[in-house]
């Protein structure tokens, strides 16, 4: 599903007017009139208004538009839309943003991977680097942790749109941290045996010399971020289904 499926941006529409729409054949942005059952002139209008600012965000590259005008639990229709998202998962030495640091970084994007290193390469400039070519973020739960607490550590205001698929996985069922839903989608993990907890001691034991740990740390951050690229296409998929009609 892309956006110009969608209708949710227009002054007047939600859910039950856009399905209404989708109901009587206008699914997609071309195929727009107003003789739809509770349209109206004034809705009309506005839709019109959002179809023609979305052209131009379109030709402009504009996820950040799309974010703005939908709701946050319809994020998830930008996926397949825009094709330059940064997957994006961090690992810290805890769970307070002002007590704890970052100690790697991935960023998974246009089919390379980039881990970034508390002490040798994660400095502000080089995920402004990883971040400034990229559309929209794709995150798990990253809304409340991984961007806060890099705008935190690193003094940086991340204005990237996000889809965070915590919520999109929700709405799906699925519940729990993103190996439980990977458990639930068949994605499967070269080591399923490591957990958050045990990053934050991977990370300990390379301060005190282990480098077979840091690697061992990057292997599971790394892993984290390539398989957001699998589930978003798998989550996103679904919700398809199940909210379109089309």
């Amino acid at each position: 599903m892309r956006v110009e499926n969608s209708f949710l941006g227009a002054a007047g529409v939600g859910e039950r007017v856009e399905r209404t729409l989708w109901e009587h054949g206008v699914t997609h942005w071309d195929g727009f009139h107003a003789d739809v059952p509770g349209v109206g002139e004034a809705r009309a209008a506005s839709v019109r208004e959002f179809i023609d600012a979305g052209r131009q965000a379109l030709d402009d590259g504009d996820a950040r538009f799309f974010a703005d005008a939908f709701p946050s639990r319809a994020h998830w229709r930008l996926h397949d839309t825009f094709d330059a998202p940064c997957y994006l998962d961090i690992e810290t030495t805890g769970l307070d943003r002002h007590a704890h640091d970052v100690t790697t970084v991935t960023c998974h994007r246009g089919g390379e991977t980039t881990t970034l290193v508390r002490g040798r390469d994660l400095t502000a400039d080089a995920l402004r680097r990883e971040l400034d070519a990229a559309t929209h973020l794709v995150t798990y739960n990253g809304a409340q942790f991984d961007v806060p607490f890099l705008e935190t550590a690193f003094d940086l205001s991340v204005d990237l749109p996000n889809v965070d698929l915590l919520f999109p996985c929700r709405r799906l069922g699925l519940t729990g941290g993103l190996s439980g839903v990977e458990s639930a989608l068949g994605v499967e993990r070269d080591r399923p045996d490591i957990s958050g907890r045990d990053a934050v001691r991977l990370w300990h034991e390379y301060e005190r010399g282990d480098e077979d740990a840091l690697d061992t740390l990057v292997a599971y951050n790394r892993e984290d971020t390539v398989n957001l690229a699998t589930v978003a296409d798998r989550v996103v998929a679904d919700l398809d289904r199940s909210v379109f009609v089309g």
